[in-house]
């Protein structure tokens, strides 16, 4: 995959292949932490609804913030890897969105074999507290990951990518309607009723419409 002719080349190949070593590693590690974690707050047991994590204080919550440090690391160490494997937007977009989605496929594999959860794709997680507690059913992060998964694979394809402003911007509204989607339940996550808060259906709405207008954009 060559950056100049957007062709796939033995160097391209190795490259997608380190990213892909490192995704995967790197959702090991991600899986590994949350192990730690669930130790600490969770002894008996990783349950919904949760127990309330806003009253914990002291080195509890010392350790819940460090948490939100760590995560806001990850994302820089994904897009620093991105940055390295390539030299335009195009490529650096696409390796960031590969090493994104297989890092959060592959942290739920390693946290089957490691834990035996999720029991299925409808448990419910934690997913991120940045800026404010993400959660919902695993599979909604499993979706969005095969979607830019896809929207990677065109990247590293010899399409021309043809993106008007309109398109931008419409592609932006989702993406910002997609993270609330996560959001909208973290204020829940106590309840009995947690589940109800995630609308599943505007969230598959918003991923088809990514879809949609990402394939307008590949010019034939």
């Amino acid at each position: 995959m060559d950056d100049s002719d957007h062709t796939v080349t033995r160097t391209g190949w190795a490259r997608l292949a380190m990213v892909a070593a490192f995704g995967i590693a790197f959702g090991y590690i991600e899986a590994a932490v949350v192990v730690y974690l669930r130790a600490l707050f969770y002894p008996d047991g990783f349950t919904w609804p949760l127990a309330d994590l806003s009253a914990i204080e002291g080195t509890m919550r010392f350790c819940l913030l460090t948490e939100v440090g760590r995560e806001a690391a990850t994302l820089v160490l994904l897009a620093a890897a991105a940055g390295l494997m390539a030299q335009t937007w195009r490529r650096r977009i696409g390796y960031f969105l590969l090493s994104f989605a297989l890092w959060d496929v592959f942290y739920y594999v390693w946290l089957k074999v490691l834990l035996g959860w999720p029991e299925s794709l409808a448990d419910w997680d934690i997913l991120f507290f940045i800026p404010n507690l993400w959660a919902g059913p695993v599979w909604a992060p499993l979706l969005t990951s095969g979607v830019m998964a896809w929207i990677a694979a065109g990247l590293f394809g010899a399409r021309p990518l043809v993106m008007p402003p309109a398109r931008i911007l419409g592609l932006a509204a989702c993406v910002v309607g997609i993270v609330v989607c996560f959001m909208l339940p973290g204020p829940h996550v106590t309840e009995p009723d947690y589940a109800t808060h995630f609308p599943w259906a505007v969230f598959l709405v918003l991923h088809a419409a990514v879809v949609i207008l990402m394939r307008r954009s590949w010019r034939r």
